[in-house]
């Protein structure tokens, strides 16, 4: 697929391009999306920033529900506002929700712009380390949509899941304290348990495959090495949108891009 006319234009050498931000699922999570893209950039000062837009609408429909239970579909809400970053000048766009790219090939083709891939680049990281194994701690709704099974078969890793008990009084508790901002010391020790328990399984390591999951993984992360999807969305939103493409090479589609931001 195309960029649109906006992503076209020629550049001057290091500018950069506009990150567009598609969230509210959830709000904290949004917030702290942006923090990691901040201290990602190498930046020695405020123009040496990435220019960004953020749309955050915590309107949209629970994406686990429509996955799991036929709720209303999230995809029209995620495609308006999609289209409000676009129009707003966005030229990179970035999810920062797991479960939310369940619906992501729907939304890349709602707009002409390129899309970053959380999951992919996720796996990525943890392909290049080494590990084999990766527990995987996220929602029903992702685990459902097998968003990091596919991935992660493609990478040559094996994906390890909690328990349907642990899922659901671990994990699933954990997501929702987080959610509703209180008792995040309880939630810490919910995914510090699921944690353990999937390390002495066998997982080489672990994946925060829910960006609500980070804000309470400081016990879990002194048990074993703990990736989180956030940071890595961050990072290549950053590779991204300090890639100069000038000319003839502003015609590639998203996987392309992808590749040469690697």
């Amino acid at each position: 697929m195309n960029p649109s006319p906006a992503s076209v234009r020629l550049r001057a050498p290091g500018e950069p391009r506009v990150l567009g931000v598609l969230g509210g699922m959830g709000p904290l999570a949004t917030a702290r999306f942006y923090d990691a893209v901040v201290r990602a950039t190498p930046a020695g000062h405020d123009q040496g920033h990435i220019p960004t837009v953020i749309w955050s609408d915590p309107r949209i429909p629970d994406r686990t529900a429509a996955i799991l239970a036929g709720g209303p579909s999230p995809v029209p809400a995620m495609v308006d506002g999609a289209r409000k970053l676009e129009t707003a000048g966005a030229e990179i766009l970035a999810i920062p929700c797991n479960t939310a790219h369940a619906f992501l090939p729907e939304l890349r083709a709602s707009t002409r712009l390129v899309w970053i891939d959380m999951v992919g680049e996720t796996l990525d990281l943890v392909a290049r380390s080494g590990a084999e194994r990766v527990g995987v701690l996220g929602t029903r709704g992702t685990r459902a949509a097998a968003l990091y099974d596919a991935a992660a078969s493609r990478r040559g890793l094996r994906v390890m899941y909690p328990s349907d008990c642990d899922q659901s009084r671990l994990i699933d508790e954990a997501i929702g304290l987080v959610k509703s901002g209180r008792r995040l010391s309880l939630a810490e020790d919910r995914v510090a348990s699921a944690a353990s328990r999937l390390h002495r399984g066998g997982a080489d390591v672990l994946v925060a495959a829910c960006t609500e999951l980070p804000l309470v993984l400081g016990t879990a992360s002194l048990l074993t090495t703990v990736v989180d999807s956030l940071e890595c969305l961050a990072s290549a939103c950053v590779r991204a949108c300090l890639t100069y493409v000038a000319g003839g090479e502003s015609d590639r589609d998203d996987e392309e891009v992808a590749s040469a931001i690697l």
